[in-house]
């Protein structure tokens, strides 16, 4: 029988993951389907019951359900345990339910091996401390940087952030938290974009001061145009400037990977990018 997975959330049809999974099964000769599935918040749990019960091998997870679906598996990785967010569902043999995060891994793969950012050892900001930030986190300490500042107009929700990774970090690298009109003249290797800033028209509330042509900027948001963040970013001088587009497919190729057991070859996606 061919396998069958999917991809949840509300609203679901602008999704890219089906078209991305498709690729990864025919690149990979796997035998599996892959749909988009509009679930409202409030159906949740009764929806996802009756996929496990239709047999269905895994799911992805994206707004507004990462943090909603943590209480409903019986067992969590421990890039999710540390996210308290889950963005991949694996249904096992045993019919056990295990929530994992992929989100962090796939920006680290794209900073890394697609970009060739080096992050051990680099000073990288966050702007924004909501789900986002929670699930690029831990992934970003495993790789070593120097330290990671979390700001956020809600000076309180930052410092909160870095408290609750306060023991991962000491272990591997610095956290702080600051707000947003604390960050002027401040030199960052990199900053990443993990707020909605900007999307309603307004300008992005961040000085400009912590842009330059030597910074990496990093929207992990993604459109078919530049957005808001980084037509700012351009305006003021930033060059070395991504969208998300690379962070989405590489989540996507370890989710894939941590299904199927392959590691599917993103470049071909890549390639067809924005």
């Amino acid at each position: 029988m061919t396998d069958q997975y999917g991809v949840i959330g509300h609203p679901i049809s602008h999704s890219k993951s089906p078209v991305i999974h498709a690729e990864f099964a025919r690149q990979t000769g796997q035998d599996m389907t892959y749909q988009a599935i509009d679930i409202l918040p409030a159906a949740l749990a009764s929806s996802l019951d009756k996929l496990f019960h239709e047999g269905i091998k895994g799911l992805n997870v994206t707004v507004p359900h990462k943090k909603a679906v943590v209480e409903l598996m019986d067992d969590l990785s421990e890039r999710a345990r540390l996210a308290m967010a889950v963005n991949t569902i694996s249904v096992l043999d045993d019919k056990r339910v295990v929530g994992d995060n992929t989100d962090g891994l796939g920006l680290v793969r794209d900073l890394r091996h697609n970009l060739r950012f080096e992050i051990q050892d680099a000073d990288i900001l966050i702007l924004g401390a909501g789900g986002a930030t929670c699930g690029i986190i831990p992934s970003l300490l495993e790789a070593e940087p120097r330290q990671i500042v979390i700001a956020n107009r809600t000076v309180q929700r930052a410092e909160e952030l870095a408290r609750e990774f306060g023991p991962q970090g000491a272990k591997l690298g610095d956290i702080g938290a600051c707000g947003f009109d604390e960050l002027n003249d401040r030199r960052f290797d990199l900053i990443i974009n993990a707020t909605s800033a900007g999307l309603g028209g307004e300008v992005p509330p961040f000085p400009k001061s912590i842009l330059s042509p030597d910074v990496t900027c990093y929207d992990l948001s993604y459109a078919m145009k530049p957005t808001p963040f980084v037509a700012w970013a351009v305006a003021n001088g930033a060059e070395k400037v991504h969208q998300g587009w690379g962070m989405l497919v590489e989540q996507a190729a370890a989710a894939f990977h941590i299904w199927r057991g392959v590691e599917p070859d993103t470049r071909s996606i890549r390639a067809n990018l924005p």
